[in-house]
């Protein structure tokens, strides 16, 4: 593909702030301004989605950002309707910048007369004219062969692994990284692999969906600094039982780690009067009010992420160099 002057970037009405952020750093990359297309997503009276480009994208290499969160169908049709509206305005190519990728909870039948919507999202996503996907942390990362496109899942534990080695590198041997449940113990060994850490697993048993019967700690935590990690954080019951869980079994404090902060519900008032002394996300989707305002919550960004993805597929270079310590350390040069 022949390369144009600049990628192209233009964001719907998920988060702004994080498109604003991610336009700053490709600007600071290419030492020109690579502000947003100028373009309108807005409702009639029965809320149907209209989207007006008001620049020429002929021939461009597009990127639009728009998580798929909270609320989930509003954004996607979002989403769906730029791509069209791209498509339709001859752009050369559409990457779909999707920081959170919404029913990736969906991933398979868990029970009989179910959909799959993780898939048929997919599918509805390059029938709007994608060609390819930049997404973080799916829940599932077989969802990658979901799409009949390209789709780069990037990962948030880089991130985390500066973070963390930044925040307790004076009692690094006191820190043991915990899974969740035994679902995320790949992501959180990789994670431990990482910061030179030990690894345990908190086992939950549920007796019915949404409702945890009983947890049981695999592994020494007495003494230790716990950092659990996992991919979502929906009404933060569970994250907040397995701190209380990891507590009596006589770890020091616990902290954690959470790529994706849906907190719906009562999960920032758990968060606060919980055990846990931090709750860390990413802004992969736009926070509100109530969990800026909360003190155990901190967020940190992943503009530099994603406007160096950006980079390099516009450039044609690779993305998995992202993974890299010492090519992320760069990037967030300043933060950590």
């Amino acid at each position: 593909m022949q390369h144009q002057s600049q990628p192209k970037l233009i964001a719907g009405n998920a988060n702004l702030p994080l498109a604003q952020g991610i336009s700053r750093r490709v600007s600071m990359s290419r030492g020109m301004t690579v502000g947003l297309v100028d373009a309108r997503v807005e409702r009639f009276n029965d809320q149907e989605i209209f989207v007006e480009v008001f620049e020429n994208v002929r021939g461009e290499d597009m990127y639009v950002i728009q998580p798929t969160s909270n609320p989930a169908n509003d954004n996607l049709m979002e989403l769906l309707i730029m791509a069209d509206a791209l498509r339709r305005s001859s752009a050369q190519r559409i990457t779909a910048v999707i920081p959170y990728f919404g029913y990736a909870r969906q991933d398979r039948r868990a029970k009989a007369r179910t959909p799959i919507s993780a898939k048929l999202v997919a599918n509805m996503i390059a029938a709007s004219g994608v060609d390819r996907v930049l997404t973080m942390d799916l829940h599932a990362t077989q969802i990658q062969g979901f799409f009949d496109i390209p789709v780069d899942n990037l990962y948030a534990s880089p991130i985390f692994s500066l973070d963390i080695k930044h925040k307790f590198k004076k009692r690094m041997d006191k820190v043991t990284v915990i899974s969740p449940d035994v679902g995320g113990v790949g992501r959180a060994r990789e994670l431990a692999q990482r910061i030179g850490c030990a690894l345990a697993i908190v086992d939950k048993r549920r007796e019915k969906a949404g409702e945890v019967a009983e947890m049981t700690v695999i592994g020494d935590v007495k003494g230790q600094t716990c950092v659990i990690v996992d991919d979502i954080c929906d009404t933060a019951g569970t994250l907040c039982k397995a701190a209380d869980v990891l507590i009596e079994a006589g770890a020091k404090e616990v902290h954690s780690y959470i790529t994706h902060g849906v907190l719906s519900g009562p999960a920032v008032e758990r968060i606060t009067n919980s055990s846990m002394k931090s709750l860390v996300i990413t802004d992969s989707i736009e926070p509100t009010e109530s969990v800026k305002q909360a003190e155990n919550i901190r967020i940190v960004p992943t503009a530099p992420m994603f406007a160096q993805a950006i980079m390099n597929i516009w450039n044609g270079t690779s993305v998995s160099s992202l993974f890299d310590h010492e090519s992320l350390a760069a990037i967030y040069e300043g933060t950590y």
